[in-house]
Parts: structure tokens; C-alpha cells; sequence
């Protein structure tokens, strides 16, 4: 072979059959076609841009449901607030049709025959007329805004009160299903927010609407004919005004793309848990050049915008202008065959431009309020669903204090998964008695403790209390009587008492004795003690003089949050793991090892099999079943799995000059 052409020769590895080839030298970042087609659509952009693939009729054929829509959830909010906007909005399309109509009869007057003193002396009754109906048309506005201002706050704060209060009481398998949070990231931020702007927007078309009805009018009454001639001159501008709308969801829909590109890089720049990788990689130049590169690309786009807009403009200008110009010789031809007198053309003029902008105001607004209609659809029909995943309730509570849990061939499978994660589970759990699930990951022991909390409701076989199925009681009691410590613990970011009152169900009011006893017993007594103002210091770096602590110092907070709840039942699901051995031992000797209160159920997940040792029952689990079951003694005499795990970690601490643990 040519060893010009060799790679192994040029000391270049060559391409395996099933391996990876070369990377290219240079990425390619010009992006090619339209940009919008290089990003996946993102979860709340699922409406964006879709007035702007709708037809006019299909618009037209939407508008009244979505009146009624947005009706029934002012009226829901504030009835009489909702009354007065629509009587309001109504009476001031009224004084717009019946100002138009006195202006009409003052230009009369003033183009009418006769001397121009008393063509002007006839015109004043009309033109006081004129002002006094448009002082009153502007307080009829003033009570619209500030119904409307009473009624938009509220329906936002009634949507988001009732999407939080079922987002956070919906069923926790429900809340593990990743299409479930779109659904529901979807609804905060696009639903929540359009709701808001609908009602004000469904004001503005009303009053459009209306305002476009009285001119028609209005021109009825000077001569039927004329009405024949309203759309020559409203069609144009109001077909303008569509592409107009349609370009710019267009264009919004390419920027948007750039911009979520543009968020990306500038959250990386400024995130605080990304801050010490970027500058050990000096890599804030890759990424500003790149986020410079991004933001040209939006100047030229919003420069494309600008352009393409004034064209439009300049088309629907001149469309219209078109249209006006055929309805004016259209106004002449009756002129001049007597069909119409002058002063009522004048007036026609006048009608016919005001038809105009009132068309256009409605088209732009009709656009936003389909699409947004369709947000606020996409939140009301969320907020259906959350109805019918909300946990079980059938009035029943779980007993306050609980003698024995007993779980009679459990089975459980997560939602889309073809293997049960437990499968045909038993045991009992009596109070007093702490106990410890051992196993692999991924071998049912925290699926068994989550059911036991009542977080899962089992698919077979049966969970008693004191020879009460759960399944008559409301879950949540049943989750309030367990008190569950996990792993990777959250951090409220509140002060260091109301991290331990909080699964209490309170940020405000505190037992003192029973929170001293709490951080003392879990080893969080130090970490709150060394905090500069030690309980009512906040555990968040985001507010001012906000504390920051360690893994572990959570972790102790953690438990002491747990054993502060003081439930039946106390559920432990490796809380340790990120604590220090010594730490790690103060835990265990408090919770696992000290007095335990005779009416709680104490319940262990550990990998570390030492902590487990003096545990009155270990269950060991395996592919979501339990194979061994027994106390530390028991199960090393028996030599199965349980005493295989032990020897194996045991192992890791001994030097070849210590003895093996007893019984291997």
C-alpha cells in the first residue's frame, strides 16, 4: 500500500467498520435554508405562527367561539366588572356611529347652499352636538379601560391559582412523564401569559367591529347604494392588513429561532453552575463569538422585517388607494346623475374612512386573537386533564399512628416500560422496628418505599395499614403519615427553620423544641449553628446575604426535615451518600441506632451494607422481587446474595492482616 495514502502509516488511526471516522476539520455554523428548519420545535412554539397558515374564513368561522371563551372567564372572575365592559364597550360603539352621523350633518351644513355665515351658524347645533358625543364617548373609554382593568388581572390570577394548586397535586407518575411537562411548561408560559393579553385584544376587536357595523350604517342611511361600495374601498386595505399579519408571524417565527439559538449561549455565559468549567477552559471566547455571530444574523432579520414591512405598506397603500379611488368615482358618477346629493357624499367620504381604519384595526387584532385563543384553549384544555390525574380522594384519612404496614403480593409497573418494577412483592412492617431494602439499582427497593409512601398506587396485590387498604384512603393523607429523606435532597430556598417546617405543611409557625431535636438528632445542629443568623438564615445564594451549603450539610438538613415531620412511618432513601463517615455515623447512630419511638416504622434504602447490619429485618430485592429476607446474621449464615454484597464490600476495608468477617 502507498504509504502516502495510509493513515496508520501518517501515525493517523484508521477508520474501524463499526468505529467512528475523522471529524471534519472546521464545523459549519452558516446556516443553510431557512433557519427555522435546523431546530426541533420547541414545546411551547406548537401554536406560534398558526394565524398565519389559517384562511380568513376559518378565522372569521373561530371568532365567536372565542368571544364566548374569553366571556365565560371574565364573567367567571367578576361578573359585574364583565357587565359593565360589554354595556361600556356597546355604548361607545354607539356614540362613535351617532358622532358620525352628527358629522355628517355638519358637513352638510357647511357644503350645503346658501350664504357661509348661516351655513356655519347652521352647522353649530350639529358640531356642539359632535363635541358633546365625543366627550362622551371618551368617558364610555375611560369605563371600558378601567372594567377591563379590574377583569384582565384577575383571570390570569383565577387560571394560574387553579394550573399551580393541580400541577402540584397531580399523581407523581404523572409528573415522571416528560410529555406531561411539556404539556405543562407549555401552558405556564404560553397560556398563562396569553390569557391575560386575550381580554384586552377581544376588547379591541369588539370595539372594531362594532365601529365598522355603526359606519355601515351610517352610510346605509345616506343611501342604500353605498353600501355596495363600502367593501371596494375596505377589501383592499383589509387584505394589506393579512399579508401584513401573516409576514410578520413569518419573520417572528425565523427570529424566534435565532433568538432561542442566542439564549442558549448567553445562559451558559451567565450561569453561576457553569461559571468555573468555562474559565478552566477559557472557553468564554468560543462561545461570545458565537453568540456574536447569532445576534448579527437577528439585526439583519429584524433589518428584513423593516424592509419587507414598509413594502407592505407601500402595497396596501396603494391597494387601497386603488379601492378608495374606484369608490370616489363610483361617489361621482351618483353625484353627477343627481343619485346622491353633495353634502351626503361628503359625508360618505367621511364614513367610508372610517370604515377603513376600523377594517384595519380588525384584521390585525382578528390574527392575534385566533392564535392566542388557541394558547388559552391549549391551558383550559390542560387544566382538564390535571382534573382527572389528581390523586385518589375518596374522604377516608389515614390513620394518625400506624401498628403495621402490610403489603400482600404487590406488583408495579411503570408507565411505558414492558418490565414490572416490582413484581409480587410481600412483607410486614411493624412499629418500633426499623428494617432496610437492599439490592442493585434498579431492583425495586425504592419503588417499594415510594409505594409505601402512597406516592404509587399499586397495580396488583394489596397495601394495609393496620388491615385498612390504602386504596380507601385519599393518597394524600396517606403521603402525609410518611415522612420520606431522599438521596438528593431539594434545597428550598428559605431559611434553615422553614427547610425543616415546611414538610410540615407551614413556612411560618415552628415547634422549637421538636426543630432543636430534629437538627440535633441528624447532625444539622453545627451546620445551623454556624450560619451567621443561624435558623433565619436563607439557604440560597440568590437573595441577599443568602448562605451556600455543601451536599452533605444538605443532607443532614434533609433528615432533620424528615424526623421533624415525626410521621409513623420514616423512609430513608440513601441519605447519607453524600455525607462524610463521620457524619455519615452520627446519622446512623441517632436514627438507626438510638431509641426508637415504639409507634414509628423506620424504613432504610442503603447501598452500604454496614449501615444495615443492626436493622431488625433486611429484605434483599432483585429484578422487583425479594429474594432473601432476614436479619444481618441470618442472612450471612444463609450465603446468598445478601452475604455475597456484604463480603464483597467488606473486602474494600480489609488488609490482608485482618480477619474475615465472621461466618465467611
Amino acid at each position: 500500500m502507498n504509504e502516502a495514502h495510509d493513515p496508520a502509516a501518517a501515525g493517523v488511526p484508521g477508520a474501524r467498520d463499526r468505529g467512528l471516522h475523522l471529524p471534519p476539520a472546521a464545523l459549519e455554523t452558516t446556516a443553510q435554508g431557512d433557519i427555522t428548519d435546523e431546530l426541533k420545535e420547541a414545546y411551547w412554539s406548537v401554536y406560534d405562527g398558526v394565524a398565519a397558515k389559517a384562511t380568513v374564513g376559518q378565522i372569521l368561522a373561530r371568532l365567536p367561539r372565542i368571544v364566548r371563551q374569553v366571556g365565560r372567564l371574565a364573567w367567571a372572575t367578576d361578573p359585574w366588572a364583565t357587565a359593565r365592559l360589554v354595556i361600556l364597550q356597546m355604548a361607545s360603539a354607539a356614540m362613535l356611529a351617532f358622532g358620525l352621523v352628527a358629522t355628517v350633518g355638519v358637513v352638510q351644513h357647511v357644503v350645503g347652499e346658501g350664504p357661509t355665515p348661516d351655513r356655519i351658524r347652521a352647522a353649530l347645533p350639529q358640531l356642539v352636538l359632535v363635541v358633546a358625543l365625543l366627550s362622551l364617548r371618551a368617558l364610555l373609554e375611560f369605563g371600558v379601560s378601567v372594567a377591563q382593568a379590574r377583569v384582565t388581572p384577575k383571570i390570569r390570577t383565577a387560571l394560574e391559582r387553579e394550573f399551580l394548586q393541580l400541577t402540584a397535586h397531580v399523581r407523581l407518575d404523572v409528573v415522571d412523564n416528560a410529555d406531561w411537562h411539556d404539556e405543562a411548561y407549555r401552558a405556564r408560559d404560553r397560556g398563562l401569559y396569553y390569557a391575560r393579553a386575550i381580554v384586552g385584544q377581544v376588547v379591541t376587536l369588539g370595539s372594531s367591529l362594532l365601529g365598522l357595523a355603526g359606519t355601515a350604517g351610517v352610510i346605509s342611511l345616506l343611501h342604500p347604494l353605498l353600501i355596495l361600495l363600502l367593501p371596494l374601498s375596505v377589501m383592499p386595505v383589509g387584505a394589506a392588513a393579512v399579508s401584513a399579519a401573516r409576514a410578520r408571524f413569518h419573520s417572528f417565527q425565523r427570529w424566534n429561532a435565532l433568538q432561542r439559538r442566542v439564549n442558549v449561549f448567553s445562559w451558559l455565559l451567565l450561569d453561576r453552575d457553569a461559571a468555573a468549567e468555562l474559565r478552566s477552559d477559557t472557553a468564554q471566547g468560543a462561545l461570545l463569538a458565537e453568540h456574536h455571530r447569532l445576534t448579527a444574523l437577528i439585526a439583519a432579520e429584524d433589518t428584513r422585517l423593516g424592509l419587507g414591512s414598509a413594502r407592505l405598506a407601500l402595497i396596501g397603500r396603494a391597494a387601497g388607494g386603488v379601492g378608495t379611488g374606484i369608490t370616489y368615482a363610483a361617489l361621482c358618477l351618483m353625484l353627477i346623475h343627481g343619485w346622491l346629493p353633495l353634502a351626503a357624499g361628503a359625508g360618505a367620504v367621511l364614513a367610508i374612512q372610517s370604515s377603513r381604519a376600523a377594517m384595519t384595526d380588525a384584521v390585525q387584532v382578528a390574527h392575534l386573537v385566533y392564535e392566542h385563543a388557541m394558547w388559552v384553549d391549549d391551558l383550559l384544555s390542560f387544566q382538564e386533564r390535571c382534573r382527572k390525574l389528581l390523586p385518589r380522594r375518596t374522604g377516608a384519612s389515614a390513620p394518625a399512628a400506624v401498628k403495621e404496614i402490610r403489603l400482600c403480593d404487590v406488583s408495579y409497573t411503570y408507565p411505558d416500560a414492558d418490565v414490572p418494577a416490582l413484581d409480587g412483592v410481600s412483607m410486614t412492617l411493624r412499629a418500633g422496628t426499623t428494617v432496610a431494602f437492599v439490592g442493585v439499582n434498579g431492583s425495586g427497593k425504592s419503588t417499594a418505599a415510594r409505594l409505601i409512601a402512597g406516592l404509587y398506587d399499586p397495580d396488583a396485590g394489596t397495601i394495609c395499614w393496620d388491615g385498612q387498604d390504602v386504596m380507601g384512603m385519599d393518597s394524600e393523607s396517606v403521603q402525609s403519615r410518611v415522612a420520606t429523606v431522599l438521596q438528593d435532597p431539594l434545597h428550598f430556598p428559605f431559611s434553615a427553620l422553614a427547610n425543616l417546617t415546611v414538610s410540615r405543611g407551614t413556612l411560618t409557625e415552628a415547634d422549637p423544641h421538636q426543630a432543636l431535636a430534629a437538627a440535633r438528632a441528624s447532625g444539622a445542629e453545627p451546620v445551623i449553628a454556624a450560619l451567621p443568623k443561624t435558623w433565619k438564615a436563607i439557604l440560597s445564594k440568590r437573595f441577599k446575604d443568602g448562605q451556600e451549603l455543601s451536599e452533605g450539610q444538605w443532607a443532614k438538613i434533609a433528615v432533620a426535615r424528615g424526623l421533624y415531620k415525626d410521621a409513623p412511618v420514616l423512609l430513608l432513601d440513601e441519605p447519607t451518600a453524600s455525607m462524610d463517615p463521620k457524619a455519615e455515623h452520627a446519622v446512623y447512630q441517632a436514627v438507626l441506632r438510638g431509641e426508637h419511638p415504639a409507634d414509628r416504622i423506620t424504613v432504610l434504602i442503603s447501598h452500604r451494607l454496614a449501615s444495615v447490619v443492626e436493622c431488625d429485618a433486611i429484605y434483599v430485592f432483585d429484578q422487583g422481587r425479594i429474594i432473601e429476607s432476614g436479619t444481618h446474621q441470618e442472612l450471612l449464615e444463609h450465603g446468598g446474595e445478601y452475604a455475597a454484597m456484604f463480603t464483597l464490600q467488606a473486602s474494600g476495608y480489609l488488609t490482608p492482616a485482618m480477619p474475615q468477617p465472621e461466618g465467611q
